[in-house]
């Protein structure tokens, strides 16, 4: 039988050049992430019940580009004098790898998810950026009834619905966007990994012009690129896996680390998802997370800088007063 022991992985040491912030360490790393054309709509409805129900299901199966077209989520709820007709809603926050396949995104997540709720309306919710239809399309629904006014310089069309009518602007703007932050949160075991996590995701989700598009924030299924099997482009992240920790040809977990948790960071800019990184790493080693729960290291997972133009170092973002 021949020897094997060449392809497995010995266990990793601590990176040495590991920063320790209030017990915790940080790795020397960055996250890598890649330009996105995002836009923001704000839906609104009669109360926040329902403007939430449209919310969430217009930003549902919105995880990730490899398989679901686009990544979207809930960027936070506003009040009635934060809405431009005056009622409950929330501001939602959708990105693409292209314009075109945002376009055709929010024209189905719009028809399909907030026309179909109760009492709801839809606006564009960025200002100055390249036009993609909003309402323009999905006046058609309502079989030549649908009528529009401009009011300000813009097209608002209402269309008959059978609880009274639909309220929807013409056209909504698409901007530039970042897409691909991320933090890595190495813990003891799952339930320390999942208060850090939880953590750090109640912080981030304060800050402006961003969304963590995954369940609850939180994603388990960390993946690299491409596959031993040709038909996937990633594949799970072998090298964070703990039950690999000892098989893979590569591991970057020590023996105190058996469960990994994931952040992934979409925003408008490269400072948003910066200070979203900052804060979340802020939360973790805080006194609500951090060593004494059981989270042992962050890090960040990247391509070695060779395919997304914004790096996002951990030392600095650790750097930055506020985390002092």
């Amino acid at each position: 039988m021949s020897d094997i022991t060449s392809n497995v992985a010995t266990v990793a040491e601590r990176p040495a050049a590991s920063r320790i912030v209030r017990g915790v360490a940080i790795d020397d790393t960055f996250a890598e992430a890649f330009p996105m054309k995002a836009t923001r709509l704000i839906v609104t409805a009669r109360n926040a019940t329902w403007a939430r129900n449209a919310a969430l299901a217009a930003t549902g199966f919105a995880t990730s580009v490899i398989a679901c077209g686009c990544e979207a989520g809930i960027e936070r709820e506003l009040s009635p004098d934060e809405t431009p007709d005056g009622r409950p809603g929330f501001a939602l926050l959708l990105f693409s790898m292209s314009g075109k396949e945002l376009a055709k995104q929010v024209e189905r997540r719009v028809g399909q998810c907030v026309l179909t709720c109760p009492t709801t309306a839809v606006f564009g919710g960025i200002a100055n950026g390249e036009p993609i239809a909003l309402g323009k399309n999905l006046r058609f629904f309502g079989d030549g009834w649908q009528i529009s006014k401009l009011i300000d310089g813009k097209r608002y069309w209402r269309v008959p619905v059978m609880d009274g009518e639909f309220v929807a602007e013409e056209t909504t703007a698409v901007v530039k966007g970042v897409g691909g932050g991320n933090l890595l949160f190495l813990a003891r075991d799952t339930d320390a990994a999942l208060i850090a996590a939880q953590t750090a995701v109640d912080a981030m989700r304060t800050v402006p012009n961003v969304i963590l598009p995954f369940p609850g924030g939180v994603v388990r299924s960390g993946s690299k690129v491409g596959s031993k099997y040709s038909a996937l482009p990633a594949s799970t992240n072998d090298a964070f896996c703990p039950g690999l920790s000892e098989l893979a040809l590569r591991t970057e977990l020590t023996g105190d680390v058996q469960s990994v948790l994931e952040i992934v960071i979409d925003g408008l800019s490269d400072t948003d998802v910066a200070e979203a990184m900052r804060v979340g790493i802020a939360a973790a080693t805080g006194a609500d997370a951090g060593v004494e729960k059981g989270l042992v290291r962050i890090s960040a997972g990247n391509y070695g800088g060779k395919l997304g133009p914004f790096h996002f170092h951990l030392h600095q973002l650790c750097d930055a007063p506020e985390n002092r």
